[in-house]
């Protein structure tokens, strides 16, 4: 961070702390910690060094990619990132002042606005870190509205989002997590009848879940909500260009990983986590809501609304200490959404769920086996006669990265395989995949 400090300045503070010069602050720490010998190379001239990165990235070894299992890959059109990657939108970490931050406010009413349409719900929050942990505020919020004891949650959420959830919630006094089991790679509706019992808060459920199955999430809602209970649910925002809303079926709160929305797999952050809920809940939203108002003139203005201040000031006192809003990734799924508006989005959907089908048809043609039979939308679970991890081996030195190994994730799937096909996928590399595939 720039600081304007001038040497009087620097002066000034110096002698008020009581030392001569700025390196006597760090005097206690050791010298060799201070100024360490470091073993690097000559330095190249910028000719040099270009040719150099390019030598290095010319081993890498482009694979025809089809694992998904929470992070996708999903064609990018070149504007997303010619548009987020302007000047005007190198800003401060958080707008704080809103007269300062009129146009971070806006991208950001922006995305909160899109996704609101998306979701088809009332209210959508500043983007949080990711998925998992928008899940875990969604049912955080929960225990809040109801002030209940006990969350079910599905067996088919994401694994990483059920650590996350725990990991949130483990010092609630008196709260208990339970997991709904599945039934053919869907919710276990007799077991779901059982566990949602008076004290249950919310029911958290994945559709498409983690192994790509459809939920009946229409009759989920209606059942949970019978019981007393709230929903939560995760969604698929680019699903949603095909699949009934959140809002259509139901949902208190709906939250999502939008990283397929204009965000490239190697993005090196935390993803984008996607936060929506009903209307009446939106006292219960944590971080911040963007708001629509007038100045004195009449003019239209962005605010900050609902902002809890305690979140900063009284951590004690918040109803979550969440603050930060994934800004950067935010604005490249507005724009994103923008550019391919209502239309586009759902032939990017239709694209997913086409040849993923066809893929699943090729290879159940070619005699594989598919784990679990259904509705999917663009993931689904290949059963193999031999472990995962050594058909995945196999096929990346073909060039094709076969998909997620499930017996990381149980050890009674260690013949099964995540396989997710998107709108990047041609009919060759289906053909190049049933090919490879071949002899398992």
């Amino acid at each position: 961070m720039f600081t304007s400090n001038t040497p009087e300045n620097i002066q000034e503070m110096l002698a008020k702390i009581g030392v001569e010069k700025v390196e006597d602050l760090f005097a206690a720490i050791p010298a060799g910690v201070r100024y360490p010998a470091l073993r690097l190379p000559p330095a190249l001239t910028e000719a040099a060094l270009t040719r150099h990165l390019q030598e290095l990235a010319g081993k890498n070894k482009p694979l025809s990619n089809f694992i998904g299992a929470g992070c996708e890959e999903h064609f990018i059109p070149a504007a997303v990132n010619a548009l987020s990657s302007r000047g005007e939108f190198l800003t401060a970490y958080t707008p704080y002042q809103a007269e300062a931050s009129q146009g971070t406010l806006q991208t950001i009413y922006e995305f909160q606005s899109c996704l609101c349409e998306l979701f088809d719900m009332d209210v959508c929050s500043a983007s949080h870190y990711d998925g998992a942990t928008a899940l875990a505020e969604a049912c955080a919020a929960c225990l809040r509205v109801n002030n209940k004891t006990k969350i079910l949650y599905s067996a088919g959420l994401h694994p990483h989002y059920k650590q996350v959830l725990k990991t949130y919630l483990k010092h609630v006094s008196g709260l208990v997590l339970q997991e709904v089991p599945l039934q053919n790679g869907t919710v276990d509706w007799t077991a779901l009848k059982t566990a949602l019992t008076p004290d249950v808060s919310c029911f958290a459920v994945a559709g498409p879940n983690f192994l790509g199955r459809l939920e009946p999430l229409e009759d989920i809602s209606a059942l949970v909500h019978g019981a007393g209970a709230l929903l939560v649910a995760v969604a698929k925002p680019l699903a949603l260009g095909v699949l009934h809303t959140p809002g259509q079926y139901g949902a208190d709160f709906a939250v999502a990983e939008g990283q397929p929305l204009g965000n490239a797999m190697n993005f090196g952050g935390p993803g984008l986590g996607i936060f929506t809920c009903k209307k009446e809940y939106v006292r219960q939203v944590p971080g911040r809501i963007v708001g629509l108002a007038k100045d004195k003139d009449g003019k239209r203005s962005f605010v900050l609304t609902l902002q809890a201040r305690e979140q900063h000031i009284r951590r004690e006192r918040a109803a979550s200490n969440i603050c930060s809003n994934e800004a950067l990734c935010a604005l490249n799924a507005v724009i994103y959404l923008t550019l391919l508006g209502p239309a586009g989005l759902r032939e990017v959907a239709e694209l997913n769920l086409e040849r993923a089908h066809r893929l699943k048809e090729m290879l159940v043609a070619d005699g594989h086996k598919i784990k679990f039979d259904g509705l999917f939308f663009n993931e689904f679970v290949l059963q193999l006669n031999a472990p995962a991890k050594q058909v995945i081996k196999k096929l990346a030195k073909k060039g094709i990265a076969a998909g997620f190994d499930l017996g990381r994730v149980s050890k009674d799937w260690a013949d099964c395989l995540l396989v997710c096909v998107t709108e990047t996928k041609t009919e060759e590399d289906l053909q190049n995949y049933v090919q490879a595939l071949r002899g398992f």
